[in-house]
């Protein structure tokens, strides 16, 4: 004999059974949430970039007004803005190429202050010793403006492009030899208990303990770094001249086209964060698992 169905049992296997199956999401659906989350984040700085741009219109289309506003940059200086890489033979370049010869300026110098910093950073953090006898001349020469190196630098090397290069390495230095060593110093006690315990060597303790607890740090010094170097160019490449972004602004000053200094500054601004956003980038990445950055 068959169990008799509960008619509240029976009413929700009917509806179940009557149902229509779940519809699977669209193309639509999902890319919903993706959208959405673009338009949140351009959104907000785009009006307030009309905003600006609005303001400005207004504040400096006046007739005593002193610099020019955004419809009069735009009808001076598209070519820069359209065709930023032309050449038309010695010192008449877009702004591309000036961009590039900074960049190429910015990551060679960079570059080796990185490596001088975290080296010396290192040594500085885990000896007492260095750091007692380095620290003090550390502190005296990072605040030392960086075009006051300037004068120094083309008098030892007489020519304009180790100079700069100069300038950008002692710019770039002393946050990352500063990050690096307080990285170092911060290492945590119970990573030096543990290493005492299983008799680490000293390079196995320096590569497995301190490189991976002092790298926030070390990436920190860096992306300050790459920001001072990236200032310090454009001041040097004014005074040393030659190809450079530095020098397009100096030189668009000197032929009073205030329309192209502006569209520069603005390549400027936007290198600068590309630069810090890609150092950011770059420190999350290796310091996964180990710290936020």
């Amino acid at each position: 004999m068959n169990a008799i169905t509960p008619p509240a049992a029976a009413a929700e296997l009917a509806a179940s059974s009557t149902a229509a199956p779940r519809r699977a999401p669209s193309l639509t659906d999902r890319m919903r949430p993706h959208v959405q989350n673009v338009l949140a984040v351009i959104l907000p700085p785009a009006l307030l970039v009309a905003v600006l741009l609005g303001i400005w219109e207004w504040a400096a289309s006046g007739p005593s007004a002193s610099l020019p506003p955004p419809s009069r940059v735009w009808a001076d200086a598209n070519e820069l803005i359209l065709d930023p890489f032309y050449d038309r033979g010695g010192l008449d370049k877009g702004l591309g190429l000036h961009l590039a010869a900074s960049l190429q300026r910015v990551a060679i110098g960079f570059l080796l202050s990185a490596v001088a910093g975290v080296a010396l950073g290192m040594l500085v953090g885990s000896s007492r010793f260095a750091m007692r006898a380095l620290d003090p001349l550390f502190q005296v020469l990072r605040t030392v403006p960086p075009l006051a190196w300037l004068p120094l630098s083309l008098a030892a090397f007489r020519e304009a492009q180790p100079s700069a290069l100069f300038v950008i390495f002692i710019t770039a230095v002393w946050p990352i030899i500063i990050n690096t060593a307080v990285g170092v110093r911060n290492v945590p006690q119970d990573y030096r208990n543990v290493a005492r315990v299983i008799r680490l060597s000293p390079i196995d303790w320096f590569l497995r303990i301190v490189v991976p607890a002092a790298a926030p740090y070390i990436f920190t010094g860096l992306r300050i770094g790459v920001g001072l170097s990236w200032l310090a160019i454009i001041a040097a490449e004014m005074l040393i001249g030659g190809v450079g972004i530095g020098f397009f602004v100096w030189d668009a000053w000197n032929s009073s086209n205030l329309s192209d200094i502006i569209v520069a500054l603005v390549y400027i601004g936007v290198i600068g964060f590309v630069l810090d956003r890609a150092m950011a980038l770059v420190g999350r990445a290796v310091t996964r698992g180990t710290s936020q950055q």
